[in-house]
């Protein structure tokens, strides 16, 4: 387990921006202690610094995961959040969508949200900006990245798409071998 260089750091918060915006500081400086951001077998975890301490008892080969997993870099040096972010994500959000209770189940199957799904949509949302996808009744399901802009949203046909499906809840189920 390894700090993140520089590099990494950019990456990772450019991807963590798209989501929460600058509340990204609001992650690492918390009333209850700080937290840091650590590398360990491609992925991203989040963890205090107590915690951090506790780990460096363990060898490399022998630690699975410490924290929460954030996200994992790809191959190409791309990031990609997982949905084990969804917890620290959704109270920071700027952009939000609310779906539909008929339109949660398909969300959950990883497709994409319709217009006819949609049931709120934050104002001044950017079309391709990341959204945190919530039921109703405030529950977060997951996120993604907007479709169309919220102007735009208001004049669509009823079977267009969105809101880009990237990560919900039912993945836990689907991918629970690949979670770790």
């Amino acid at each position: 387990m390894r700090p993140l260089t520089d590099e990494e750091t950019k990456i990772m918060f450019e991807k963590l921006s798209k989501y929460i915006g600058e509340n990204i500081k609001l992650l690492v400086d918390r009333p209850d202690g700080t937290y840091c951001f650590r590398l360990h077998s491609d992925r991203v975890y989040y963890m205090s610094e107590k915690i951090l301490k506790l780990a460096t008892n363990f060898s490399r080969d022998k630690l699975v995961s410490v924290g929460t997993c954030f996200g994992k870099f790809t191959k190409t040096s791309k990031f990609r959040l997982h949905i084990t972010a969804l917890d620290f994500l959704a109270p920071y959000a700027k952009f939000k969508v609310w779906v539909k209770p008929g339109a949660e189940q398909s969300f959950l199957y990883g497709n994409h949200v319709l217009k006819s799904g949609l049931g709120r949509i934050t104002e001044n949302t950017m079309q391709y900006q990341g959204v945190v996808v919530y039921s109703m009744s405030d529950m977060p399901l997951g996120f993604g990245v907007a479709a169309k802009s919220t102007q735009e949203c208001r004049r669509m046909d009823p079977l267009s798409i969105v809101v880009f499906h990237q990560a919900d809840v039912g993945e836990f189920i689907r991918n629970e071998d690949t979670l770790t």
